[in-house]
């Protein structure tokens, strides 16, 4: 199937898994002295890369599908100052805040996908 919505949705899917998985191994590493926090990042680059084709005259569907597929994560280690004597700048408020919300963006992709699935399976009469 070549459709960019699903595309889209499978790298949100894979970005929003692995945010999850680096939030926990902060938690995890919550003790652990001279542990730095890391973070991932994927939506500026792929916003990036979605404006730069969308800046073109006439963009074309491989062109979006290009951008999505050259859309990486990237994974980067705290730099914020620690105020803990052992120098782990680990925030468990804000990690677990951030692991709901990627919970949630994780549950409504989830959702999207089947919604777009529905909307084909509609279209073809089953």
């Amino acid at each position: 199937m070549d459709n960019n919505n699903i595309l889209l949705s499978q790298k949100s899917l894979d970005y929003l898994w692995e945010k999850q998985r680096i939030i926990s191994e902060n938690i995890a590493n919550n003790d652990t002295p001279g542990y730095k926090a890391k973070m991932i990042s994927f939506e500026d680059e792929l916003n990036s890369n979605l404006n730069t084709f969308a800046n073109r005259l006439n963009p074309k569907r491989e062109d979006i599908r290009q951008a999505i597929l050259e859309s990486k994560m990237r994974v980067d280690v705290s730099s914020e100052e620690s105020s803990r004597l052992d120098g782990n700048n680990v925030n468990v408020d804000v990690e677990e805040i951030e692991l709901a919300r990627a919970e949630l963006q994780y549950q409504y992709q989830i959702y999207q996908i089947n919604d777009q699935f529905s909307r084909i399976r509609s279209a073809i009469g089953k």
